[in-house]
């Protein structure tokens, strides 16, 4: 079924010059209320995606479950890590929410279009920062794997791989690491599509309305 933009436009494109101004007023309203709510979603999801994984360190079972990175040698690495990454998701998180206070007082049709293209700019880096991240979590446990000394009990794979040589559970290990950053890397990804991809298609498609409203 067509929504009402598209009515609106078909009936603007068909009147032509008789068309009053109020018209045009209505369709470019239209495609800056909804590029508005989608940047607004966009800030939201940014900051429940941030919020739920800390959320989860307060369950019991997960807050006392053994510190693998700790095990692994890995503390200060990932505190430095956590330093860096800490400062760039709140910066991006500041972004959208700029982007959707910048939009929600534009009146001209050419500041829309800019400011579209800036939101779908930054989703865009936030994803592929946020990605590179998953990568690089299985990326320090594979090196943590590499060096450490004693894998099996340092894991406690006593009862599945206890059996093989020292060497050999380590290169295992490593290489089950490394397969499942590159899957969680595809879920994730997959995840960021729905999310931000959905939302980013519906930005691009106001800006080719908006691009043929300028015509």
């Amino acid at each position: 079924m067509m929504d009402e933009l598209e009515l609106l436009k078909k009936d603007w494109q068909k009147k032509g010059e008789h068309l009053p101004k109020l018209s045009y007023d209505e369709i470019y309203k239209m495609i800056w209320k909804k590029s508005s709510s989608i940047v607004k979603w966009i800030f939201y999801i940014s900051i429940i995606e941030f919020i739920i994984p800390h959320l989860l360190y307060l369950i019991p079972s997960l807050r006392n479950s053994p510190d693998v990175y700790a095990d692994l040698g890995l503390t200060k690495i990932v505190l430095g890590v956590s330093i860096v990454q800490y400062p760039i998701i709140f910066y991006f998180i500041y972004q959208f929410y700029k982007r959707y206070r910048e939009i929600s007082v534009l009146d001209s049709a050419k500041q829309l279009t800019s400011n579209i293209l800036r939101t779908r700019k930054t989703v865009k880096h936030y994803v592929i920062f946020s990605l590179s991240m998953v990568l690089l979590t299985f990326g320090m446990l594979v090196v943590g794997i590499y060096f450490s000394d004693n894998v099996v009990e340092t894991l406690d794979l006593r009862g599945s791989l206890g059996d093989m040589p020292q060497e050999k559970v380590k290169w295992v290990v490593m290489a089950i690491f490394a397969v499942l950053g590159v899957v969680f890397t595809f879920i994730f990804g997959g995840i960021y599509f729905l999310l931000y991809g959905l939302l980013t298609r519906k930005l691009r498609k106001n800006y080719r309305e908006l691009q043929k409203l300028e015509v």
